[in-house]
């Protein structure tokens, strides 16, 4: 089965929205500190908030731990990136937040593993009627300068997730949930990196080498078909990369969102008019076995519309819903 579903703020009128628009599985990104006052989520916390979406006829399918898509600089567990001191005791308080999650009945959580944030141009492009796209040239931002960090290489990257992994993923099939993690967006050149920053998961062959690191049935991907597409050159990798990952059993949620370009230079588009065949991309899916859930992940803006893009994201909804059910097996 698919479901359509929505990563939504934590509040009733974020959820009476989607369950307006046809959402049935919902990934909640807290607010407040869930009792994190210890360091780690408060169970009863957990409870309410899962509460609170079953209230609204939602099923709160997965959360977002607290490694944000954030720079560096604003994550609460730095050191576990910076391979600095603190990382084993970050580490732990990870654990003791997965813990809670299983314990509160949450068996999928979502995290990114990243020192730079999701990258892009300041200047947006402009698409039909007027909308407005989140744009990046990689030529427009290649000589930033480099975050105090740096350099990070390769070899250290990939020691730090190494470890992290290690050290988590068992926990996390000992309490039964899977955690799914978000490719690095966008992808930049190997070798170079951007901002003295390697970034490992921005490629293809690096988000293979990542699902290699354990062979855990709750190590996988939250896929983002954006960032995967934003990896690519040729726009027919995608296909071949959503197969690749779900037929290993390596996908526990989807972001099913649409580009216009590919490796170093994209706009992020209405799902209808990008690079990627979105008919054939759900075909893919089914065909390679996949059973969850597709998000619709970033929007463009327009004037006319909300500061939550209440109109774009009724669009990528009703779009994504009728995908879904023309393909349903007969």
């Amino acid at each position: 089965m698919m479901y359509l579903g929505g990563q939504l703020p934590c509040s009733s009128d974020h959820f009476a929205f989607a369950r307006q628009m046809g959402v049935t599985h919902v990934d909640v990104t807290p607010t407040g500190s869930l009792g994190q006052e210890k360091g780690y989520w408060s169970i009863d916390a957990l409870r309410r908030v899962r509460d609170m979406v079953e209230k609204h006829g939602l099923v709160l399918a997965a959360m977002h731990l607290p490694l944000s898509s954030a720079g560096i600089e604003k994550q609460i567990w730095p050191d576990i990136m910076l391979g600095g001191p603190d990382r084993d005791m970050q580490i732990d308080q990870v654990i003791r937040c997965i813990e809670a999650a299983s314990k509160a009945g949450v068996r999928t959580l979502l995290y990114n593993l990243a020192i730079l944030p999701v990258v892009r141009n300041r200047e947006r492009s402009r698409g039909r009627g007027g909308v407005t796209y989140s744009h990046f040239r990689y030529q427009d931002l290649k000589d930033d300068p480099p975050l105090p960090c740096a350099p990070v290489s390769a070899n250290q990257a990939w020691e730090r997730i190494g470890y992290f992994v290690e050290r988590v993923i068992p926990a996390a099939e000992s309490f039964g949930v899977r955690l799914g993690c978000h490719q690095h967006d966008p992808g930049m050149p190997p070798g170079t990196g951007y901002r003295g920053v390697e970034r490992v998961l921005g490629s293809l062959e690096g988000v293979k080498r990542f699902i290699s690191l354990s062979d855990s049935p709750c190590h996988g991907l939250n896929f983002c078909q954006g960032t995967i597409s934003e990896m690519c050159a040729d726009p027919e990798a995608v296909y071949d990369a959503i197969r690749y990952f779900v037929e290993r059993n390596r996908v526990f949620w989807v972001h099913f969102r649409n580009i216009r370009g590919g490796f170093l230079e994209f706009d992020e588009v209405f799902p209808d008019e990008g690079t990627i065949d979105m008919v054939r991309a759900i075909r893919t899916y089914r065909e390679a076995g996949y059973d969850g859930v597709l998000v619709p992940d970033h929007v463009p803006e327009s004037a006319l519309d909300t500061p939550y893009n209440h109109r774009a994201r009724a669009f990528s909804y009703g779009y994504i819903r009728g995908l879904i059910q023309a393909t349903e097996p007969r």
